[in-house]
């Protein structure tokens, strides 16, 4: 096959001017000294550029590389499948949890009526997920790793129920796996990373469930957007303000619904779980 060779000298051109600004960057950063403050934004711009010319050259290259390499030793992948596990598992009401051995991951699903939840309602996205660590890390047997899970999903129960001028514990309801000792954390990270959970504290909008309480010595804390939209915890009650209005919340909510749409059955989950593991 010919090549045309203006579009090869307009590469080699293309080439030789990239090379240029590269040493008068080189220069100019050098000499410039820059501060913490001004050389974080410019470190952003230079890795960007760098993810790109990576991806150039991948694309440069006859043979097609993977997108990743399935690696059963990370951490990451054994996350995965640990979740997957868990969505396996039956759902069962929050009112009724019972007591069992087992520390682990869990998640909590939300299928009544209030307004600002519909969108997750009676859907397979859970509302809140979470880990139980063992009583002792090197736990072998659920009876060493206490009864973990059951004690942190009775706790959310407890909190729930307070809320009852929003809430009805009736309308919640909660899958659990016991994992071996060590793993919680990774499923967990994956969890949240598939399901993007708005009571969880990465997704930056209903945070708070969790929380014990603040000392009487630092009550001056603002209060959770949890508390904001749930009142019901006394604690919570004598927090003079809110840490983001319930108009803010709304429209955080309403942003990530559309940008992160419920999955409506097992079926959708399973397929974003294997979408995720293809290659190429």
């Amino acid at each position: 096959m010919s090549r045309n060779p203006s579009s090869i000298s307009g590469v080699d051109s293309a080439i030789a001017q990239l090379q240029g600004n590269l040493d008068k960057l080189v220069e100019q950063s050098d000499s410039a000294g820059l501060a913490a403050n001004k050389r974080r934004p410019v470190e952003k711009q230079i890795r960007k550029i760098i993810t790109q010319l990576s991806g150039l050259l991948d694309r440069l290259d006859p043979i097609r590389q993977p997108t990743a390499i399935f690696d059963p030793s990370n951490p990451k992948i054994i996350g995965r499948f640990v979740s997957l596990a868990l969505v396996a598992q039956s759902r069962h009401s929050l009112g009724d949890i019972g007591q069992f051995y087992g520390s682990g991951v869990y998640a909590i699903y939300y299928t009544g009526p209030y307004h600002a939840y519909l969108p997750i309602s009676k859907s397979e996205t859970p509302i809140y997920v979470g880990q139980a660590a063992p009583a002792i890390p090197s736990a072998r047997t659920p009876m060493e790793q206490g009864a973990k899970l059951c004690k942190r999903l009775a706790e959310h129960a407890k909190n729930i129920a307070k809320a009852n001028t929003t809430l009805s514990l009736d309308d919640f309801e909660f899958r659990s796996l016991v994992v071996q000792s060590g793993w919680e954390s990774a499923a967990e990270d994956y969890l949240i990373h598939l399901f993007r959970p708005i009571w969880n504290s990465e997704t930056d909008i209903l945070y708070g469930l969790g929380k014990h309480g603040d000392a009487a010595t630092t009550r001056a804390n603002k209060r959770s957007p949890w508390d904001t939209l749930h009142p019901g915890r006394k604690w919570a009650a004598a927090t003079t303000e809110d840490g983001r209005s319930a108009s803010r919340i709304s429209s955080d909510l309403m942003s990530h619904f559309a940008s992160h749409r419920a999955f409506p059955d097992i079926e959708a989950v399973l397929t974003s779980f294997i979408e995720e593991l293809r290659q190429v």
